[in-house]
């Protein structure tokens, strides 16, 4: 079976999967655990996450999978899978790159790119202005040291998806 293309609808089902096996998680999370889940959410872009969207877009870095991304989902917020999973709000990455500027991956074939999101152990993904994915080695991206994980985008949320599947069936968050 064919992979549909990345689009809006992509993002949409690519959503409704990581929530659909999310739900019977947190339902039974506390009596699991012995203590509450946290915050599980993968949220819909709203007026101000689009306003950030095309803010972005307008800068002359980055990469359509990326704008077409924050056009669609405001942010993920995956507290307790594995060490937990997030990706940032486009207003969040925007505030980061004009605090701290580019981030220099040095082995990427692009070797600039911008924090979008992180784990709960301090780990973080960035993007570099190719496209490509890549997760620090420690909780500093001063140091350089980055493993890439996907390709692209849409390659690094397949990663999300079968990370939370896994998780929920296993309790292993696989290489998340």
């Amino acid at each position: 079976m064919d992979q549909p293309p990345y689009s809006a609808a992509w993002l949409s089902r690519w959503r409704e999967e990581i929530m659909d096996a999310v739900g019977p998680m947190v339902s039974t999370f506390e009596e699991t655990h012995g203590y509450p889940p946290g915050r599980n959410e993968i949220r819909v872009a709203d007026d101000d996450d689009r306003r950030a969207a095309r803010e972005y877009a307008r800068g002359t870095l980055g990469f359509e999978e990326l704008r077409t991304f924050y056009a669609s989902i405001g942010e993920v917020v995956l507290s307790d899978v594995g060490n937990g999973c997030f990706i940032h709000s486009a207003r969040d990455v925007l505030d980061q790159l004009a605090e701290d500027g580019d981030v220099a991956i040095p082995d990427a074939d692009d070797p600039l790119g911008m924090v979008i999101g992180s784990d709960g152990g301090g780990l973080l993904y960035v993007a570099d202005w190719g496209g490509a994915i890549h997760r620090s080695r420690t909780a500093a991206v001063d140091e350089g040291e980055f493993d890439k994980v996907a390709e692209d985008l849409p390659e690094f949320l397949d990663l999300i998806r079968r990370s939370v599947t896994r998780f929920v069936e296993t309790g292993e968050p696989g290489c998340l």
